[in-house]
């Protein structure tokens, strides 16, 4: 009796996964896209060669699109949303053809979905590649449950996609585009680099290896930076951090410290932290600074002290007191109040009265009124 019921749960599981598996695929082959012109091919045989030959006869306005597993967990939406007009600014209806904000909009909560709490995040997302006379202009990314209304236009719909040709096809426009300084050769980098780093995929890492390399154009470094520290979890950190350590360019460290600062990795405010401490220039101690403030917590308005009285660079300092008033009021007022009256640099008392003034705290009206009256 045993062995049947165990074999009856076994068959049930499989019938279940089966299930789970046709659903999947379903989504491969229907996507949320309406409006549109549909088309629909296999890119089995290779996905570079599909795609160059439907941008090769997109004479007209085209969308080439594909599916592909994310690691995303939140929604990839659209500043353009037709719920945005709502008041509702997250996975409503998104035009392709339509509006000038066509980044990504990001969510996590249930704020803004109608009361619909979501108990899982989508895990796939929707690429899609807009061409016209017989280039492609821009790239634009989105996650499955989004409603897509591609505004009458043909959309061709690849399937059987494979991620690692996903990467390479991405890739080929961050090289073409990396040092370009026009609008659609910008959009068409931020575009590829924000896709390939989204995916779920180990050659996502790489190519975003590639993307940080010193040789690489600063725009490609930067954009590759931002998601290192906002998708790629713990690999993403680890480049990072070697970012910040190593890095011979004082810019390219301070976007570093704040892709740090978005990761949510468990070293990154201590590496933050170490900037602030060490980093051989002052405009990245000051930066680390600032988004130590922002992180606020124990550990970062420690930081923040220790750079008032020990960082040799004065405007070092008033950046410190600067992210002092950047605290939660309980933490930073009685700071600013101790800078203001016991630090030894009269530039950084100066800018921590400045800061107390700018608070409205009930605090910095004693202190000001027991200084008034020495």
């Amino acid at each position: 009796m045993g062995w049947t019921m165990g074999t009856r749960v076994i068959r049930s599981f499989l019938a279940l996964a089966i299930v789970g598996l046709a659903a999947g695929a379903a989504f491969a082959q229907q996507p949320r896209i309406g409006n549109a012109k549909m088309q629909t091919r296999s890119a089995a045989a290779g996905l570079d060669r599909e795609f160059r030959a439907a941008v090769a006869v997109a004479t007209e306005p085209t969308w080439i699109g594909y599916a592909m597993a994310t690691l995303s967990d939140g929604q990839m939406c659209c500043w353009d949303s037709a719920d945005s007009y709502r008041g509702n600014n997250c996975c409503g209806r998104c035009r392709l053809e339509r509006g000038e904000n066509q980044g990504i909009s990001t969510c996590n909560d249930d704020k803004n979905t109608g009361g619909k709490v979501k108990l899982e995040a989508p895990r796939n997302m929707v690429i899609l590649f807009r061409a016209e006379n017989k280039l492609v202009e821009k790239i634009r990314t989105f996650s499955e449950d989004c409603e897509i209304d591609a505004g009458g236009v043909s959309v061709v719909w690849l399937t059987d996609v494979k991620p690692a040709e996903s990467v390479a096809l991405l890739a080929t426009f961050v090289g073409d585009d990396g040092a370009a300084d026009e609008k659609p050769a910008r959009s068409r980098l931020d575009g590829a680099v924000s896709a390939v780093a989204l995916h779920a995929d180990a050659s996502a890492d790489r190519a975003m290896e590639s993307f940080i390399a010193a040789g690489q154009p600063d725009r490609v470094r930067e954009q590759a930076i931002f998601w290192l520290g906002s998708a790629r979890g713990a690999r993403g950190f680890e480049m990072l951090k070697k970012i910040v350590r190593e890095d011979s360019s004082p810019r390219i460290r301070e976007k570093a410290v704040f892709a740090l600062y978005v990761s949510r990795q468990a070293g990154a405010t201590d590496e933050i932290i170490r900037a602030a401490k060490e980093d051989a220039s002052s405009k990245v101690r000051g930066q680390a600074l600032f988004w130590l403030a922002q992180k606020a917590g124990s550990k970062a308005a420690g930081a923040i002290t220790a750079a008032i009285e020990n960082d040799p660079d004065t405007e070092v300092k008033k950046k410190a007191v600067f992210a002092l008033s950047q605290l939660p009021k309980d933490d930073g007022v009685p700071k600013l109040i101790e800078v203001a009256r016991n630090n030894r640099n009269p530039a950084v008392r100066k800018q921590a009265m400045f800061w107390l003034g700018q608070s409205n705290d009930p605090r910095a009206l004693s202190f000001f009124e027991e200084v008034l009256k020495r």
